[in-house]
């Protein structure tokens, strides 16, 4: 076996660093690791003998991250409101109701879970809602909730129907006499009119029924 001359190896390396292009020597100065001590000594004396400069490689950027799944249960989660409270011993009436059909629910602007946890102004009425999945058992809950609070709803005056009056003499006794044409035949396609008789002064008109402000 032939004896191992160390002398004769860093020549022969030193001749093979030699022979190599430049891109070849800066591959093998970026991977120091794999090179023992005395090539890294011969590889960095041929890259000071050529000039070259062992620039660091770009760092590989990371890949993307990976888009996160839908939500396949957003839609169900989505909060829908039940109804509006006005006081607060209503509200604990519907969250007794609620909370014996385990169904959770969230009250007010900021969704707090329970009506203690709440900033509760009732002036303007407190929104409670639900998930939309739970809302089936919701309603059934709350077809025992009876609200004592709830504002009245507002009265709307209906407006003064105004007399017909007679177009002559002014005079309200007016009789109603026949629609013309009359509306059961059908060949006849005009407007139907209304035929006034006025039992003060006898004068006789028609017009579209509609009273109006003299």
């Amino acid at each position: 076996m032939r004896d191992l001359d160390p002398g004769n190896d860093w020549l022969r390396l030193a001749e093979r660093y030699r022979q190599m292009s430049e891109s070849e020597l800066l591959i093998l100065a970026r991977q120091p690791s794999k090179l023992t001590d005395a090539a890294q000594q011969i590889l960095s004396g041929e890259l000071s003998r050529r000039g070259l400069k062992v620039e660091p490689e770009e760092p590989v950027p990371p890949p993307p991250p990976e888009p996160e799944p839908e939500d396949a249960y957003q839609e169900d989660r989505e909060l829908v409101e039940l109804c509006t409270v006005w006081s607060l011993r209503d509200a604990y009436q519907l969250q007794s109701l609620l909370d014996r059909a385990g169904i959770p629910f969230y009250i007010g602007p900021e969704n707090a879970t329970g009506v203690e946890e709440g900033m509760l102004n009732f002036a303007n009425g407190v929104s409670v809602k639900a998930m939309r999945i739970g809302l089936p058992w919701a309603a059934a809950a709350m077809k025992n909730y009876a609200p004592v609070d709830e504002p009245a709803e507002p009265r709307v005056a209906e407006p003064a129907e105004l007399p017909v009056r007679c177009p002559s003499c002014h005079s309200v006794e007016v009789i109603f006499e026949r629609l013309v044409p009359d509306p059961t035949d059908a060949g006849d396609t005009s407007l139907p009119q209304y035929a006034w008789t006025c039992g003060t002064c006898g004068y006789a008109w028609k017009d579209d029924g509609i009273s109006r402000k003299a």
